[in-house]
């Protein structure tokens, strides 16, 4: 497989196919989630536009610690009753912030941050994870945005659990 990815896509789902396809081209045969991981959070942040970080927290049974990303340093550790990442994980639901300012308990890591997108990464009945994205941008991630990032991640989500 060539690693030279490029995406033509100009349509947000279109753009979010693309970027599924080649997430599950990486992984395919890699048994190594922290690989996996470090190689999607480098593609998603080649492939959508206007972010400012992109990455994983991992759950590691008690609280989300950092995975692979891309963008400025990150807060290590999340509890899973702080922030839009930690209650992407406890409740295993998507959530889709336009204002982080205006979220009730928000971590502010990059205080450029002004919207997010986190998803749940769920193999089977196990919580592997949260994908985030965080965007300079209030209101960057619309509802397909957020269906695009829920495909790849399922898509996905056996490789990001090592399985």
């Amino acid at each position: 497989m060539s690693y030279a990815l490029t995406f033509t896509a100009t349509e947000t789902d279109a753009l979010w196919a693309e970027a599924a396809d080649a997430a599950e081209a990486l992984v395919a045969g890699e048994p190594d989630a922290i690989a996996n991981m470090a190689n999607v959070a480098a593609l998603i942040w080649q492939a959508i536009p206007d972010l400012n970080w992109a990455g994983f927290y991992r759950f590691d049974g008690e609280e989300l610690v950092l995975g692979p990303f891309q963008g400025k340093a990150a807060c290590i550790r999340i509890p899973l009753d702080k922030g839009v990442c930690g209650a992407a994980a406890r409740l295993r639901a998507s959530q889709r912030v336009e204002d982080v300012h205006a979220f009730p308990g928000h971590i502010a890591c990059d205080a450029a941050s002004r919207s997010e997108l986190v998803v749940p990464i769920v193999a089977g009945d196990r919580l592997i994870g949260v994908l985030d994205l965080d965007s300079p941008r209030p209101g960057r991630f619309a509802a397909e945005d957020q269906a695009g990032a829920e495909a790849l991640v399922a898509r996905i989500a056996a490789a990001l659990a090592g399985a």
